[in-house]
């Protein structure tokens, strides 16, 4: 896959166009070999290459918006664009008006000269990791693609858009690993900010309290070019952190068990190859992460909160997908103490946290403890779509409930993503 960083120096250098990058992206979306008609729900081809013609006429009169100026990348459905309706993965949204904007984080894309081609198909209101979607169907994991395995949720279609080329960047949302998940299962990078860090404001919502917004690509470094646009910051670098004498902290608790085999070795390969380049690896107990039923019991804040914002759509909630109904339903179930009682939860768990990790310089655990099941597998029964998606939030949702920011990458041997 190519970085922000190559395709910088070979537009700098003339050997590529903007153009040139949209009209790739854009024929590998109309593959019809490809997963295309899948992870794109509105494609904006026309639009696209108009802007790239006018980064590429910038550029040759020595204009260049910002290190990811010209590149192509796509938005996740939930990301009001101005003129386009906000369907959110959803049918019931359809007939919405048009949003009168863009959203701030696809304003701040537009800005830096980044070329939208398309909107990416999601989970139905982003409430799932599996990403499933009924209505617009599911697009297939970029690795061992003939057996149709997930992609990950709720950002299916910006992972795999990502994965196959469609996209430098897809811009995702994470309200409990929606970003990470996809990005973990595709072998590719996403990173995950704190909640405050990139206007939330255009996206539908699933979680108040609880969303947040980042990138899915190629590299961390990737990751940070967009990340400085979404959040506004003034320097995108990141300078390079040797290894040596890092500290590192393994939480020993439910978040390293029952690790499929393929995601154990490949974590061990990893913890062996930091020690070894000079980290610092300390295991250490972490109860906080070990009551996760009492953290996301009725679904959580995310489940409260959305039996919140789905209220004005409940008169067609049939039309939903009945898993994400089930899930919106059940938020109901938690009554005013009880939620108080959560957010009392929360900031003790935040407390002790920052105070175990206080003498470290990052927490370093498997994304997700599993290979991506088939799509049928998955899908076989209400039982087994919830087991899974259970099984795939667990690790990712406590960095959302701790309000902390987060990055996965590949840490399996090249050609394997299933060890990711």
């Amino acid at each position: 896959m190519t970085t922000v960083a190559a395709l910088a120096t070979q537009l700098a250098a003339g050997r590529t166009t903007s153009r040139a990058l949209v009209e790739d992206a854009l024929a590998r979306i109309a593959d019809p070999a490809g997963e295309g008609a899948r992870a794109f729900l509105k494609v904006y081809g026309d639009t696209a290459r108009a802007e790239a013609d006018l980064a590429d006429r910038l550029r040759a009169a020595g204009v260049v918006r910002s290190p990811v100026d010209g590149l192509p990348v796509s938005v996740k459905d939930l990301f009001d664009v101005g003129g386009d309706v906000t369907r959110a993965g959803s049918r019931v949204l359809a007939d919405a008006p048009p949003a009168a904007a863009d959203a701030p984080a696809v304003a701040r894309l537009r800005a830096a000269g980044a070329i939208i081609v398309g909107r990416t198909n999601m989970v139905e209101f982003a409430f799932g990791g599996v990403g499933l979607n009924p209505h617009y169907g599911t697009p297939r994991n970029p690795w061992d693609r003939a057996a149709g395995r997930i992609p990950g949720g709720s950002s299916c279609g910006a992972a795999v858009a990502q994965a196959d080329g469609m996209c430098v960047m897809g811009l995702g949302s994470d309200t409990r690993g929606s970003v990470r998940i996809p990005a973990a299962l595709c072998g590719i990078t996403g990173f995950k900010p704190t909640a405050r860090r990139v206007p939330r404001e255009g996206a539908f919502p699933l979680s108040y309290t609880l969303d947040s917004i980042g990138p899915i690509a190629s590299s961390v470094a990737c990751c940070a070019a967009y990340d400085a646009v979404l959040a506004a910051a003034p320097d995108a670098g990141l300078a390079e952190l040797p290894p040596r004498g890092l500290r590192l902290l393994l939480p020993r608790s439910s978040a390293l068990d029952e690790l499929d085999g393929h995601v154990g070795r490949a974590f061990a390969m990893a913890l062996s190859a930091l020690s070894g380049a000079g980290a610092v690896v300390s295991e250490l107990a972490v109860p906080a992460f070990d009551r996760q039923d009492e953290y996301f019991r009725y679904g959580g804040l995310a489940g409260v909160e959305a039996a919140e914002i789905h209220r004005p759509l409940l008169g067609r909630i049939a039309e939903y997908d009945p898993r994400v109904g089930q899930r919106i339903r059940a938020g109901d179930r938690m009554t005013a103490p009880e939620l108080v009682a959560l957010g009392r939860l929360r900031t003790a768990f935040v407390a002790e946290l920052v105070a175990l990790a206080a003498p470290f310089d990052a927490i370093v655990m498997p994304t997700v403890p599993c290979v991506a099941p088939t799509i049928a597998a998955a899908d076989a029964s209400d039982d087994d779509y919830f087991r899974w998606n259970l099984r795939l939030l667990r690790n990712p949702g406590l960095v959302n409930f701790l309000d902390g920011c987060a990055a996965t990458l590949p840490c399996h041997a090249h050609g394997d993503p299933r060890s990711g």
